[in-house]
């Protein structure tokens, strides 16, 4: 059900690969509720994905931008300022990806010139995107930035590998850009901390089916979907948070403060 709570508002959406995608149906719901939007990504995901089937459902035009080069951004902020007439209200940040974990590499065996590719395109892509915006007076006042992250970046999960320490990168980034940017234009600047989720990239963490059942059997409400993630996301771009930001939040169905469920008990004692 539509509320318009983004009617009028316009935004970029990072990271829709295809209708798995958490930007995917952020893009989708954000249109529902009456915005417009651009889709980016990597040039190379571009031709990977479906993007262009999301660009018409959403008749969104689509700009390519590779998160670690600063030319490239420059250019999505400003051809999204001209095709909108005017600054940007909201931004996604659906980014992530492990060179490691893609080669089978462990946590104890980095390749660190993976590694640091992991950390540009991960984490310190949220602070590019931010420095573009801020530099080029991008965003309006009220805008809301929101970054998708994992608990893994406060708790170990082992075949996360160093994708944790770039979540914990991309949270810093969101709350030390956010502080200045709240002085500088009320632009708000947060995390949200998802359930697993079944995404393309998601599926590539070794043992994801296992873990997703483990979170669903300690989370008092299951596992969040996509679907539903995307509604917290028009939330926070929505003007009923305004006065949120610098914040993680969790939307994990409560699995984040959850020491132990009675269902998991009952598995172990089995």
């Amino acid at each position: 059900m539509a509320h318009n709570l983004l009617k009028g508002k316009k935004g970029i959406i990072f990271g829709a690969l295809d209708e798995k995608s958490m930007a995917w149906s952020t893009a989708l719901r954000c249109v529902e509720e009456g915005a417009e939007i651009v889709l980016t990504n990597a040039p190379i995901a571009l031709r990977m994905g479906e993007i262009n089937k999301l660009a018409e459902l959403c008749k969104a035009p689509v700009i390519p931008a590779d998160v670690t080069n600063m030319d490239d951004l420059k250019n999505l902020f400003t051809k999204s300022m001209e095709h909108f007439g005017g600054k940007i209200d909201f931004v996604l940040h659906s980014v992530g990806m492990s060179i490691n974990m893609r080669k089978g590499k462990p946590y104890t065996d980095l390749d660190y010139d993976f590694s640091h590719k992991t950390f540009d395109i991960s984490a310190m892509s949220l602070h590019r995107v931010l420095q573009t915006a801020y530099q080029l007076d991008a965003l309006n006042e009220w805008a809301s930035v929101v970054a998708l992250t994992y608990i893994a970046a406060q708790r170990v999960f082992p075949d996360y590998s160093e994708m944790a320490d770039a979540k914990s990168m991309l949270e810093s980034v969101a709350r030390s850009f956010g502080y200045h940017y709240g002085f500088k234009k009320k632009v708000r600047v947060n995390t949200i901390s998802q359930s697993p989720t079944k995404t393309t990239a998601g599926s590539g963490v070794k043992g994801f089916d296992g873990f997703m059942s483990y979170a669903e059997k300690m989370s008092p409400l299951g596992n969040a979907s996509a679907q539903q993630c995307a509604d917290y996301c028009v939330a926070m771009f929505s003007d009923l948070t305004k006065m949120v930001t610098m914040q993680n939040l969790f939307h994990d169905g409560g699995f984040s403060f959850t020491g132990v469920s009675a269902e998991v008990i009952e598995q172990m004692e089995k």
